[in-house]
Parts: structure tokens; C-alpha cells; sequence
């Protein structure tokens, strides 16, 4: 089973992201995202199988020494090969360091395949739209509209969670961040 930590947002600013991706949705162009029932969320890390009470465990002493941090959503972004849209949040010193430091927590587990969610290779991306299974017009209809809707946001990274990448994403464990 395949396994990955999200860092997540501030109630505020996961709604204004879910939002942009119900747009296109709304507008008929692609619903895959939403189908997925995942919150928007910065990946971490992704694992192909781990022991569930060890990660909760090694997830809980990480979140005690981890300080809630701000977010700033600047721009958008795509990966032209999956046709995935997302927005991208504007890089700190702090968020390297803290997926560095996630990694060292979650050492035992593997992460053979999933090189572009490793240290020094990670982009971070909010995935807004998924149009890999639709008709290639979608991902430039979908992109044009959230670049049209798209705004700069701000808030919070105040939670870590582990999820189990099924269909739909089944959110195992989520602890908060110290304040």
C-alpha cells in the first residue's frame, strides 16, 4: 500500500484553495480531483508501505517539535506530463527544513519511486485539477479559468496527516503543528 504525509492549511485557506478546484468542477471541465475527497494539501513525503503505529508514532514526536508556519500561495503551476494544475506556495528556509526533517523521521520507510518527493528534488504544489484522464481541451480550459480566478493567498501550515493513497484518499492520522 502506498502511503504519504500532507501538510496542511489553515481552515481559511484550505477553503479558498478547495474553492478554485470546485470551480472547475463546477464549470463541467474535469471533476477528478474532487473524486479523489482529499483536503488541499502540501505533500511531504510518499512511502510504499510503512508500518502504521511506527509512522503515527515518529508523526506525533515530529509535530511536538514543529512549529506551525506561514503559508503564502504566489502562483500557479503545472506538470505537463500528468496535466495536473496546481498553486504553488512561495519556498522559506522553513519549509525546506521542515520536509528535510520529516524525512529523517520517516527514514525506515520506502521510498524507492518516488524521487520528486525527496530532499533537494521536492516541488511543492496544491493540486487544483487533475486532467490526465480527460480530453487534452480540459487542462487548457481549466487552466485558463484558475488563471483567471486565481489570487494570492495567505494563512497557516498547521497540520501534518498520514493518508493512505486509495481511491478515494483515506486520511489515517492528522496531528497539529505547534502553535
Amino acid at each position: 500500500m502506498q502511503y504519504a504525509i500532507e501538510l496542511f492549511f489553515d481552515k481559511e485557506l484550505e477553503e479558498k484553495l478547495y474553492n478554485l478546484a470546485k470551480r472547475v468542477a463546477d464549470e463541467k471541465l474535469s471533476t477528478k480531483f474532487l473524486e479523489w475527497k482529499t483536503r488541499p494539501h502540501i505533500t511531504l513525503a510518499c512511502f510504499n508501505g510503512v508500518d502504521e503505529e511506527k509512522c503515527i508514532k515518529q508523526l506525533k514526536l515530529f509535530a511536538q517539535t514543529h512549529k506551525q508556519m506561514p503559508a503564502y500561495i504566489g502562483s500557479l503551476g503545472m506538470f505537463n506530463d500528468t496535466k495536473a494544475i496546481f498553486a504553488s506556495p512561495i519556498m522559506t528556509e522553513d519549509m525546506y527544513r521542515l520536509q528535510r526533517e520529516l524525512h529523517k523521521y520517516m527514514q525506515d520507510f520506502d521510498t524507492t519511486g518516488w524521487e520528486w518527493y525527496l530532499p533537494n528534488r521536492w516541488v511543492p504544489h496544491c493540486t487544483l485539477a487533475m486532467t490526465h484522464e480527460d480530453d487534452e481541451e480540459v487542462f487548457y480550459k481549466a487552466s485558463d479559468l484558475l488563471l483567471r480566478e486565481f489570487d494570492y493567498g495567505a494563512g497557516k501550515f498547521t497540520s501534518v496527516g498520514l493518508i493512505k493513497i486509495t481511491f478515494p484518499v483515506e486520511e489515517i492520522y492528522t496531528v497539529d503543528l505547534m502553535p
